[in-house]
């Protein structure tokens, strides 16, 4: 089979298996008699890349994970996710109308609304993660995974890095700058996917963990570099959100920082630095350095 082909199989089957999984564990609409429970199920099941899932799946399968487990994780990192897209689009943070090609969840439900959708489907990610794997895993292991989810998305991680975002516009910060913005912003919540995936095996240790720890930070800021590329030279129709949007708000970016060619060259080399780091891995690894050539060549 042809390793693209294979590799765009890998992907839709892990976004469907999620998607399944995201599904059955959202709040049935109605339960409040309010918009609470399908402005939670649009923000959640609109579509997106599914990177975060697909790199537990990933990484997970080549330890030979559970695969209940694997599926706990993907719906708590991707409730998480939802909840962090909810708020980036509110209009006291990013302002945006687009996402995932359809109205953003305050333009379709209000601004209330969907600050309430945000705040409970972080706290479905957190209940998903405590309730969903018991019997599945260690008592030990559990809290491991929860400390980790939680530093990610916090203070020490996304919600941090989203805080330096938006001191940072309209000011000229330095490429080291940048970087350590985006290491909290974006890479956190990539990287602990990473973890969290290998984290479900018996099978890992710390020499494995180390370098999914480096796999992991080198592929969240390949990811961001490539979105602000994409920022620059995307198409509307195709990104599903706005076009420009971050010149727009004149925020950091690295092709602002560095220009169009070296942000590419930068990419590229966090790229071949996620491949450097699970070097050492077997095969059974391979989703994983087919995804670190994907997250810099995409175009959406």
């Amino acid at each position: 089979m042809n390793n693209a082909v294979g590799f765009e199989s890998a992907l839709d089957g892990y976004r469907q298996r999620v998607d399944a999984a995201l599904k059955e564990r959202l709040p049935p609409q109605g339960n409040t008699n309010t918009p609470l429970e399908s402005a939670m199920r649009y923000a959640t099941l609109s579509g997106g890349k599914r990177v975060r899932p697909v790199l537990i799946y990933a990484t997970g399968e080549a330890l030979n994970a559970s695969a209940d487990a694997l599926d706990v994780l993907a719906c708590s990192i991707e409730f998480m996710h939802a909840y962090t897209l909810v708020h980036d689009d509110l209009p006291s943070m990013d302002d945006d109308d687009l996402r995932r090609g359809v109205p953003t969840c305050h333009i379709k439900y209000g601004e209330a609304q969907a600050i309430l959708a945000g705040d409970a489907l972080q706290a479905l990610a957190f209940t998903t993660l405590a309730s969903s794997l018991r019997g599945l895993l260690p008592d030990s292991t559990i809290l491991q995974m929860i400390e980790l989810f939680g530093q990610a998305s916090g203070v020490n991680g996304m919600a941090a890095g989203q805080a330096i975002d938006l001191q940072s516009v309209g000011q000229a910060l330095t490429l080291e700058e940048l970087e350590a913005m985006h290491r909290l912003k974006t890479g956190a919540l990539i990287k602990a996917s990473t973890l969290l995936g290998a984290l479900c095996s018996p099978e890992v240790d710390d020499t494995i963990l180390a370098s999914l720890r480096e796999y992991g930070d080198a592929i969240g800021m390949a990811f961001q570099v490539a979105d602000d590329i994409l920022d620059v030279v995307g198409d509307t129709q195709v990104l599903g959100k706005q076009q420009g949007a971050d010149i727009a708000l004149n925020k950091p970016t690295f092709p602002a920082i560095m220009g169009l060619e070296r942000a590419r060259d930068y990419a590229s080399q966090q790229r071949d630095r996620a491949l450097d780091a699970i070097a050492p891995l077997d095969n059974q690894f391979d989703l994983l350095r087919q995804l670190a050539i994907y997250v810099v060549n995409r175009t959406c």
